[in-house]
Parts: C-alpha cells; sequence; structure tokens
C-alpha cells in the first residue's frame, strides 16, 4: 500500500496573550494617586524584533539629508579647449583638462543627490510602536503623571524638581498633549529630556530613551491599538 503524503505550509508561531500591566498614577510632587492599567494590546504583547529593526532602520534612514553631490567631468567650470595635438606628443590623446583623471576634473560616478526613504506599511510601523512600548513596560520603564497643569509658567527648575520626585533617571521621553506647551518650555532646556507629541511617538524615540514618562491624556488607550 503505497503511502500519501501531504505537503504543509510554514507553521505561524503562536504568539503568548497579551500581558496586563498597572503602574503607579502619581502627581508632579512624586506622590501617588492610585493604579492604572496599561492597555495589554499595546503595553504587554511580546515584542517583534525583526520588525522593530526595519522600522527603526527606515526611520534612521528617512532622516538622512541625501542632499551630498559631486560634480562629474561636464558640470566642472572650464576645460574646453584641447589641452594639447592629437598626435606627436608622445603621450595619450587628451580632449579637456576636466576629465576625472586630472586634477581639478570631474568625478566619476561620485555621489548625487537621492532619497533615502523607505516604504514601510503602516501596520508594520504601529507594530513596532507597540513592542517598543511593551519592551519599556515590561522592563518597568513607563511612568504615568496626572497633568502638567500646576505649572503656570515654563520653568526648568520646576521640570527638574519633579523628574527628581519621580525618581526618573537617565534619558526620558516625554509624551506632551497639545496643551502643554508650558512643560514643552520647561523641558527644552533639559540635556537628557526629549518632549514629543502624542500623535508623533515613534519605536526609535521610545527605545532611545531610558523612561517613557506620559500623562492621563497622552497615555495610549484601547481604541489606538488598531
Amino acid at each position: 500500500m503505497s503511502e500519501v503524503f501531504t505537503l504543509r505550509g510554514p507553521v505561524k508561531k503562536e504568539r503568548p496573550a497579551p500581558a496586563t500591566r498597572v503602574v503607579e498614577r502619581r502627581g508632579l510632587d512624586g506622590g501617588v494617586l492610585g493604579t492604572v492599567e496599561l492597555e495589554p494590546t499595546i503595553f504587554g504583547i511580546e515584542p517583534n524584533v525583526a520588525v522593530l529593526h526595519q522600522v527603526v532602520t527606515a526611520q534612521l534612514a528617512a532622516r538622512r539629508a541625501g542632499t551630498q553631490s559631486t560634480k562629474t567631468r561636464k558640470e566642472v567650470r572650464g576645460g574646453g579647449k584641447k589641452p594639447f595635438r592629437q598626435k606627436g606628443t608622445g603621450g595619450a590623446r587628451q580632449g579637456t583638462i576636466r576629465a576625472p583623471h586630472y586634477p581639478g576634473g570631474g568625478i566619476a560616478l561620485g555621489p548625487k543627490p537621492r532619497s533615502y526613504d523607505q516604504k514601510t506599511p503602516k501596520k508594520m510601523i504601529r507594530l513596532a510602536l507597540r513592542s517598543a512600548l511593551s519592551d519599556r513596560a515590561a522592563s518597568s520603564r513607563v511612568a504615568v503623571v496626572d497633568s502638567f497643569a500646576a505649572w503656570s509658567e515654563p520653568r526648568t527648575k520646576a521640570a527638574l524638581a519633579a523628574l527628581s520626585a519621580l525618581a526618573l533617571d537617565g534619558k526620558v521621553l516625554v509624551v506632551l498633549g497639545r496643551e502643554d506647551a508650558t512643560a514643552f518650555f520647561s523641558f527644552s532646556n533639559l540635556d537628557r529630556v526629549t518632549t514629543i507629541d502624542a500623535g508623533e511617538l515613534n519605536a526609535y524615540d521610545v527605545l532611545d530613551a531610558d523612561w517613557v514618562l506620559f500623562t492621563d491624556a497622552t497615555l495610549p488607550r484601547a481604541k489606538e491599538a488598531n
């Protein structure tokens, strides 16, 4: 009796269910106001390292200006006259002193302005952000404050006091809303602090920071997981 073989496609990796994580909700003075449960589909998934690598690489590539440029032999000024007669010199014939092998001549195969942008699917960008946030949440590197409304005017001293009270060391990414202009100017003079609008939150900036600080208004919710 002959055996029957069936062909199977690639087996899809089963990822674990999102984990539920809880962080303390604090005030700017460091006092604990309660706890907040982080959205599992945003802060509790298993990070996809391959997608993170591809998206971060694309982000860094998009930051390159791509404005480098060299002149070819036809773009270098001068060299319109034949340097010497065609025959009888004992040397190789030359048509212009702006050829690449002449000093001051054009550059052969040199760089020209170009775009380094890479097309990345939106689903991959969202997955990379969720992976980065989940990595920081798994390391207990996500902090939440109620708001920055208590600051009536920009003061770097107040920003330093808040970071000290919250025990945030290293590089800190502060996620702000449109109404947090005072907080933006308060943190702007601090080298180890980066501020970002909640709508511009991305995987690279999250991974580049040791801590991610949210407010009640900027903390990603369930509706933003899609």
